[in-house]
């Protein structure tokens, strides 16, 4: 089976032509006979860089730049959302795509989420745990009902959104669902990334899929409502790699500096050899001794001096 990690540049700030982009792309990797594409992290319509993110906080773009995000974003379910669930069923594929999510019906809250995709329809959405640093400038929290792991003709797809990766406990909660494909949307375009993606392959026994954005300067609108420094360097130079779950390998990328579409061939039965040989949620897992069992939100109790619900202070 192909899979694959699609770099690409979002049409910043236009959801409807980042949509349309990313369903050309879409159409790209299914004619190279890929039956799973990951997208990077909120692809649609940006990633709100730490650069543009601090200076917009200190200067008066601020209230304008997020309005244009929210304007941007989309509903899931919602009209674009659709758009990719037909591509899906017309190309035969799955994807997992990043976005700005939002709720018109609810207005005022954006999400950093991902979602999967297939010919049935929309088959799953998780909002990014916590957001990382500047992002939550713009991103409120998700919870922890939605780290799932979906059964689908392709194998058992789950992940994380970028640095909740470094989350362990976050991590093991999709382990212990027999997750095969990792999906990893992300903006880390840095060498310790590779090294945290390589790790996840050999601890979950899951081919892992790192999609990263794409981000050249000259990708900015002339309206963009932030000054960024022209210092020639890219604000995401990519990294899109695929690893295998035996020894962490990188087994296509990482690409900088371009955009592209990483592709691999993936045999899922390279999943349960090494799980056999390593399964952390199961012969190499002491889950008595750790910690208690997580319960169905998989937030696990941890010891006993961290209580679930703690008092108010004063009480």
């Amino acid at each position: 089976m192909r899979i694959a990690a699609i770099q690409a540049t979002p049409v910043i700030l236009d959801a409807e032509a980042s949509v349309s982009k990313a369903l050309r792309l879409l159409g790209e990797a299914a004619g190279q006979g890929v039956k799973l594409a990951v997208f990077p992290e909120t692809f649609i319509p940006l990633y709100p860089s730490g650069v543009w993110a601090y200076q917009a906080a200190r200067f008066d773009g601020f209230d304008e730049m997020w309005t244009r995000l929210w304007d941007n974003s989309v509903d899931v379910p919602g009209p674009q959302i659709d758009r990719f669930i037909k591509a899906c069923a017309e190309h035969d594929i799955y994807c997992v795509l990043g976005v700005n999510e939002r709720e018109s019906a609810r207005p005022g809250s954006l999400y950093n989420t991902m979602i999967l995709l297939g010919p049935e329809g929309l088959l799953w959405k998780h909002r990014k745990l916590m957001p990382t640093m500047h992002e939550r400038l713009f991103h409120g929290v998700g919870y922890g009902q939605d780290l799932n792991v979906i059964e689908t003709p392709v194998g058992r797809v789950g992940g994380l959104i970028c640095w909740e990766n470094r989350m362990p406990l976050a991590r093991y909660a999709v382990y212990r669902q027999g997750v095969q494909i990792w999906a990893a949307p992300t903006a880390d375009d840095s060498d310790g990334w590779i090294s945290t993606m390589s790790h996840i392959a050999i601890e979950s026994g899951a081919f892992v899929v790192s999609a990263p954005q794409y981000i050249p300067r000259s990708a900015f609108p002339d309206d963009f409502p932030v000054q960024l420094p022209d210092d020639g360097q890219a604000l995401g130079r990519g990294g899109a790699a695929i690893f295998e779950p035996l020894q962490g390998r990188a087994i296509a990328g990482p690409l900088y500096d371009q955009e592209g579409i990483v592709v691999a061939d993936v045999d899922l039965g390279r999943s349960l050899t090494a799980k056999r040989i390593f399964d952390v949620v199961g012969h190499y897992s002491r889950e008595d001794v750790l910690y208690p069992p997580a319960p169905t939100n998989h937030a696990p109790e941890g010891p006993a001096f961290w209580p679930r619900t703690r008092p108010l202070l004063g009480n």
